[in-house]
């Protein structure tokens, strides 16, 4: 039994720094508002990247394991480290002109970003099931409370109440399904339930785990589990918003590709149907729904719920290749969605609005942001020469490879759908008159995270080279079960 926890270096510098950060906030004075502000983003942004610099320096072939595997620090688990807390200092950094315009306690804000990060590092690295529900609940509780932090904002409270209550229902579903599971088999951990998730396996077993899936299903708003998606996306302050959609999704398909693939894996003839099945209904509900949307934020919210369907077309596929391809999705898809929404942001401190007429003539008020956007949302459609064109093209070869080519045809079809809904917003913005005058300004700081974000969805596309070989490394540890 291993009790090195210097293996869990990163979870304790993640964990020290949310708590400083609150200390940070607590001590400023309250009228330096703005110095508090700064000081605890800074705090909580060296932070993140001093963890993202030791998930990047302790990359190594050796699979370790905490107790009886509970734990695992392996290739895998330290790249989604790495990509986790590259999103979380990305999120910071695109938050500090929002908080500083509508929060007056900055640090409770840092502090839960920090903590989610946390329970995503936490559910790439779990080995087994209750492990991974704590992580899931400490990512989940929050996202709740970072969604309802803009105090008298009726639409954050609203949609908060939804999430919370809509999240104590999943998570109630998901731990009956592991006790279904302890009861039946004797173990949680992954290792142990390989031999017992098999071709034949009792009705406690069949539905201790389509319990367990469900609950990830709404964490990751599969159809028809999706439904509280749009009015949270609306809802949240768009920095958590972005959050949602980018790290509780990844966090969620890290854990979920590592459990079918060392606990199911036998089991691959029950679930890969009725999982192809979600994936075509997810893309296409998501797709179609897109097409009626006018709020920029609910329309990016069908998007995602669009993009999840693509992902889980590789899950469904489960092969070296299809692991490879989710994980190269996922990084692609990061930079895509944060780069389109820190636009959001950069549009609705100037403007107020949200809704996509409010991007008319953004082309003449900020060539830039117009560019920007345009590159993300191109991506979403999968077009080249950005990140969207590679990895979805490595997603739909898994599938086809896999012998699962009508469920890559139907993703191909939504994602020639999808350009309508895309192209309606860079049409917006680049051949409608604007609706007022005036240049959209962005910060400095804003502006380099989007050269960041812009540089990152057009190097992926281009040159995916060193990310695929860093993601090739890291699904290694999944080949022996796959």
């Amino acid at each position: 039994m291993n009790v090195d926890f210097t293996l869990l270096i990163p979870e304790f510098i993640l964990a020290g720094v949310g708590f400083l950060v609150l200390l940070v906030d607590m001590v400023l004075p309250t009228r330096w508002e703005r110095r508090r502000n700064a000081a605890t983003a800074t705090t909580a942004a060296v932070g993140l990247a001093a963890v993202f610099a030791v998930a990047l320096a302790t990359q190594t072939d050796t699979r370790t394991f905490l107790y009886d595997r509970i734990l695992y620090v392996d290739r895998y688990s330290l790249l989604f480290k790495a990509l986790f807390t590259g999103v979380g200092f990305a999120v910071v950094l695109m938050s500090v002109d929002y908080v500083g315009r509508k929060m007056s306690h900055p640090g409770e804000y840092y502090a839960l970003v920090v903590f989610a990060v946390l329970g995503a590092d936490l559910m790439a690295s779990s080995g087994e099931l209750l492990t991974a529900f704590i992580s899931i609940e400490l990512l989940s509780f929050s996202l709740y409370v970072l969604v309802a932090l803009t105090r008298g904002d009726r639409r954050s409270a609203e949609a908060s109440t939804k999430y919370i209550l809509l999240g104590a229902i999943s998570s109630a579903v998901m731990l009956y399904g592991i006790s279904l599971l302890y009861g039946a088999i004797g173990a949680t951990a992954f290792s142990a339930m390989t031999s017992h998730l098999g071709v034949i396996m009792p009705l406690t077993v069949i539905l201790g785990l389509v319990m367990f899936i469900a609950g990830l299903a709404f964490k990751l708003s599969i159809a028809p589990f999706h439904l509280w998606a749009p009015d949270v996306y609306e809802g949240a302050p768009t920095p958590v918003t972005a959050l949602i959609a980018v790290l509780s999704k990844a966090a969620a398909f890290a854990l979920l590709l590592r459990f079918l693939a060392e606990a199911a894996p036998n089991a691959v003839d029950e679930w890969q149907l009725p999982l192809a099945i979600l994936a075509a209904l997810t893309m296409t509900v998501g797709t179609l729904t897109a097409l009626a949307q006018t709020n920029i934020k609910r329309l990016l919210a069908y998007s995602s719920i669009a993009q999840v369907g693509f992902v889980l077309v590789g899950v469904v596929a489960l092969s070296e290749a299809a692991a490879n391809a989710v994980l190269l999705h996922l990084v692609g898809y990061a930079f895509t969605n944060l780069a389109a929404f820190m636009v959001v942001i950069a549009v609705e401190a100037r403007t107020g609005k949200e809704e996509v007429a409010g991007y008319a003539g953004l082309a003449s008020r900020n060539p830039f942001l117009a560019m920007v956007m345009t590159a993300s949302l191109f991506s979403l459609a999968g077009l080249p020469i950005f990140a969207g064109f590679i990895t979805k093209f490595y997603l739909f070869t898994a599938a086809s490879d896999a012998g699962l080519l009508w469920l890559a045809a139907i993703a191909i079809v939504n994602s020639v759908i999808s350009l309508y809904y895309y192209l309606r917003v860079v049409r917006e913005m680049y051949i409608s008159e604007p609706g007022e005058s005036g240049r959209v300004p962005v910060p400095l700081l804003g502006m380099a995270v989007l050269w960041l974000l812009f540089a990152g969805t057009v190097a992926v596309g281009v040159y995916p080279g060193p990310l695929v070989d860093a993601v090739d490394a890291a699904t290694d540890v999944l080949t022996p079960f796959i």
